[in-house]
């Protein structure tokens, strides 16, 4: 690792990828108009909860054990965001009509069904997650999202395990 990246350093830097992330999504949604379908919503929790560790960890500036246990939260995170998004583009590969037209909205769903149900029915995907409304390079945002989340949880792992602390 460089001489300059602390833990502290690299923990603040995963922190701001993840607002800048999250602050591009509320960008889309509110500026451009592009409504977020619930496998969106749940990739965009995964990368507010990994933000949130990446700045707990910055805040508490742990020594080697508690930087370790930062670095496995912050990638276990990150794995729950991965798998989401590689099932949304599972769910975007499908041909047309091989996955449900519509489904119930998710604040419905979440106001009338306990949550492992609403989990469920929304991992199962909807005609929602299955249209490609935005793509950048040709990728969608699903798979930008799998692919940051890849990095943040290596980063997070890799600031957390092998950078020094500050003293």
């Amino acid at each position: 690792m460089p001489a300059w990246l602390t833990r502290r350093t690299g923990n603040l830097l995963g922190f701001l990828a993840c607002a800048a992330l999250v602050g591009y999504a509320l960008y889309v949604q509110y500026v451009q108009g592009l409504e977020p379908c619930p496998l969106c919503i749940l990739q965009r929790v995964a990368v507010i909860v990994v933000g949130g560790l990446f700045l707990l960890a910055l805040l508490h500036d742990p020594a080697e054990r508690g930087a370790r246990v930062y670095g496995l939260l912050i990638d276990l995170a990150a794995l729950a965001g991965i798998a989401v998004a590689a099932r949304h583009l599972w769910i975007m590969a499908q041909p047309p009509g091989a996955v449900a037209e519509c489904g119930a909205s998710l604040d419905y769903m979440l106001d009338v069904l306990p949550l492992h149900e609403v989990l469920g029915k929304v991992l199962t995907g909807s005609g929602e997650c299955a249209k490609l409304d935005w793509q950048f390079a040709g990728l969608s945002m699903p798979a930008w999202v799998l692919i940051a989340l890849v990095g943040l949880g290596t980063w997070g792992l890799a600031v957390n395990w092998f950078a020094r602390r500050p003293h």
